[in-house]
C-alpha cells in the first residue's frame, strides 16, 4: 500500500473514531435527561462513569491528528481535514461534559419530588439530538447545506431554552421553597443549549473543512 493509501486509510479510521464519539455523546445526553425526568440516581451515575469513553477517544483522535501531520506530510486541503477532525472531536467531549453535568443535577435531585412534570427540557433534548445527529451526517457527506441548516434549528433551541426560563421564573415566584430544584432544571436547560451551540460549531467546522472559509453559525 503506497504513502497516499496509507493517509487516506488513516483519515477513514480517524472519521470512524468520530462517528463512536458522537454516538456515545448523544447516547450520554439521551440517557442524561432520561434520568432527570425520572429521577433515576443509578441511571445518572451510569451516564457519568460513561463518560471516561468518550475522554479516552478524544485522546485516540488527538494522537493520531500529531501522527498524520508528522508522517504523512498533508497538504493544505489535507490539514483543513486533519484539523477539523480535531475540533469536531473537543466538541463532541464537551458535548458529553454538558451530559455528565445533567446527570449530576439528576443524581442530586434523585428521590425528592418533581416540582412539576418536565415537558419542555425533554422536547429540548430530541431537538440537541437531531442537531447532533445532522452535524455529523454533514462532516461524513462533506455536505456544507446541511451543516448550514443547524442555524435555524439552533434558534429553535434557543426559543425553548427561553420558554424554560420564562416557566421557571414563574414558577420560581409561587413557591420560593423550591427554588433551588428549579435553579438546577433551568442550569440542565442551559447545558442543552450549550450542546446546541457545539453542535454548531461542528456545522462550521464542515463548512471550513469542505471550502476553505469561515460562517458563523451562532448568530
Amino acid at each position: 500500500m503506497d504513502t497516499r493509501s496509507n493517509f487516506h486509510s488513516a483519515l477513514e479510521e480517524l472519521q470512524s473514531e468520530l462517528l463512536k464519539m458522537g454516538s456515545l455523546a448523544e447516547n450520554s445526553i439521551e440517557g442524561a435527561v432520561e434520568a432527570l425526568s425520572r429521577r433515576d440516581e443509578a441511571l445518572a451515575q451510569r451516564i457519568i462513569e460513561n463518560d471516561d469513553q468518550i475522554d479516552e477517544l478524544l485522546l485516540e483522535v488527538e494522537e493520531n491528528c500529531l501522527r498524520l501531520i508528522a508522517l504523512q506530510q498533508p497538504m493544505a486541503s489535507d490539514l483543513r481535514i486533519i484539523g477539523t477532525a480535531l475540533k469536531i472531536a473537543i466538541d463532541l467531549e464537551r458535548i458529553g461534559d454538558h451530559a455528565v453535568d445533567i446527570a449530576k443535577i439528576a443524581r442530586r435531585l434523585a428521590g425528592k419530588t418533581q416540582v412539576k412534570p418536565l415537558e419542555i427540557i425533554p422536547h429540548m433534548a430530541v431537538l440537541v439530538k437531531e442537531m447532533l445527529s445532522e452535524s455529523l451526517a454533514s462532516y461524513t457527506d462533506r455536505d456544507i447545506h446541511r451543516a448550514a441548516s443547524l442555524a435555524e434549528r439552533d434558534d429553535e433551541v434557543d426559543k425553548q431554552y427561553s420558554a424554560i426560563v420564562d416557566e421557571i421564573n414563574g414558577l420560581m415566584n409561587v413557591d420560593v421553597s423550591r427554588n433551588r430544584e428549579l435553579s438546577q432544571l433551568m442550569m440542565s436547560a442551559l447545558y442543552l443549549e450549550r450542546v446546541a451551540d457545539h453542535t454548531t460549531n461542528i456545522g462550521e467546522s464542515v463548512i471550513y473543512m469542505v471550502t476553505g472559509k469561515r460562517k458563523d453559525l451562532n448568530i
